[in-house]
């Protein structure tokens, strides 16, 4: 069975970082597609090849000189050739794409460019095939990815091939326009190319040893999570856990494709295995992650005999709708509901959205309360286990934090609590010593 490994910006920054892949590549003879980045960050103080491209493009698309900004993407391109004495000529590879840019080639052609020479120079330097990903990876017209062409086409050209490298983030339309992801798109396309050829396991090498059980800027000595289901990774994700892009498990999923978080540092490390929704090995009373995010603001409704009244939440939510305002959650109870927004969403319509309830759904009261974090704690563990709720909840007492919502689906993977922004830390350190 062959292996889909990908590759991170840290892990190809530089000639060193590329010496690291090569040996990694090496020790497993099953590691048969390679999938990378554009090269990352070197050091603090650094750029991403990415974003100087943007630069570039930007500049051009107002008619500046970009020549200072590009020249830094030559030096480290070159630079790389040049320590690992390849064989490829970068230099008119580089022409072409400073040509196109300054003739006004599109935002997504050059944004992919940091991965397709990354890819070319990694081929040249293990020896093996470069693929395309403009070849294999099909965008539809209205630049939607195209999940079953993409398929095939993945199918029909690596059916052949023993090895490849095959950069990420981007693909095409059936006119050749090259189309991206969203940043971190390689995760994707990763998962992607791991669906196409069946892959036994798709290893994601970055520059972290898996995921932790929380953010290690609040709690230092967060353990790793050694086993992780997709479902899990989801709400992990969902609310600011980072590591992988979020859409990059949908691809495997359907296959039941484990993926597994390595770090490129510490080869030796066992990182994160990510498997499907139905892995029996669960630890009761346990919890897999805690995660959050700050930045939400809670417009709660009350209204007597809201319950009997049909339609009102019907109408409630249509006015979040036609304001263009996407929901979190709706917690609610027999004569109240409180609709939770971002506060990024809600910006500066929190008094047209007030006054089109009051309107609307003539309610008893409308208040805003600004200023809630929303803190998840995620664990198959917890499901029909007694006493997880408690535990959580006694932590937070104990640590005197103010919980001001809480929510758990039916599944009972995991609940969703809201508290002060200015609890957020201090919270999270709390669960975390319940169940380290």
């Amino acid at each position: 069975m062959k292996k889909v490994v990908k590759f991170g910006g840290s892990s190809l920054a530089d000639s060193s970082q590329f010496k690291k892949v090569r040996s990694i590549i090496e020790q497993d003879p099953e590691r048969a597609f390679v999938v990378v980045s554009a090269p990352g960050k070197r050091h603090s103080q650094d750029h991403k090849i990415t974003d100087l491209l943007l630069m570039s493009h930007q500049l051009s698309s107002h008619d500046l000189n970009f020549e200072e900004v590009f020249e830094l993407i030559e030096s480290r391109y070159t630079e790389i050739c040049s320590d690992l004495d390849l064989s490829i000529d970068i230099n008119p590879i580089l022409s072409e794409v400073k040509e196109n840019i300054s003739k006004g080639a599109s935002r997504d052609y050059v944004a992919s460019r940091g991965e397709y020479i990354n890819g070319l120079l990694l081929a040249d330097y293990l020896g093996i095939d470069f693929i395309d990903a403009s070849e294999i990876i099909r965008f539809n017209d209205n630049g939607v990815f195209d999940d079953d062409k993409s398929e095939e086409l993945i199918s029909e050209k690596l059916k052949d091939v023993e090895r490849a490298v095959i950069p990420g983030f981007y693909g095409a339309n059936r006119h050749g326009q090259i189309i991206t992801f969203s940043r971190g798109g390689s995760d994707v396309t990763g998962s992607i190319v791991a669906n196409g050829v069946e892959a036994s396991i798709y290893e994601n090498w970055t520059d972290v040893s898996g995921f932790l059980m929380a953010d290690p800027k609040i709690q230092e000595d967060a353990k790793p999570m050694g086993l992780v289901t997709y479902k899990e990774l989801r709400e992990l994700s969902y609310m600011g856990a980072p590591v992988l892009h979020e859409e990059a498990i949908f691809p495997v999923r359907k296959k039941g494709i484990s993926i597994q978080i390595k770090n490129t540092n510490e080869p030796e490390a066992p990182g994160t295995m990510i498997v499907h929704d139905d892995f029996d090995q669960i630890k009761q009373g346990s919890i897999t992650g805690i995660s959050g995010k700050k930045g939400f603001t809670v417009i709660s409704v009350e209204k007597t005999l809201m319950n009997v009244e049909k339609g009102f939440i019907r109408k409630l939510i249509s006015i979040f709708e036609a304001n263009d305002i996407s929901i979190e959650h709706i917690p609610s109870s027999i004569d109240s509901i409180s609709i939770i927004v971002a506060d990024s969403e809600i910006k500066d319509k929190e008094k047209k959205i007030v006054e089109e309830i009051k309107i609307y759904c003539n309610p008893d009261t409308v208040n805003v309360y600004p200023g809630m974090a929303l803190l998840t704690v995620v664990g198959r563990g917890m499901v029909k286990t007694k006493g997880t709720s408690a535990k959580i909840f006694t932590a937070l007492y104990e640590a005197g934090v103010n919980v001001r919502m809480i929510t758990q689906g039916s599944s009972e993977l995991n609940i969703i609590i809201g508290i002060e922004t200015r609890d957020f830390e201090k919270a999270v350190r709390a669960i975390y010593g319940a169940f380290k």
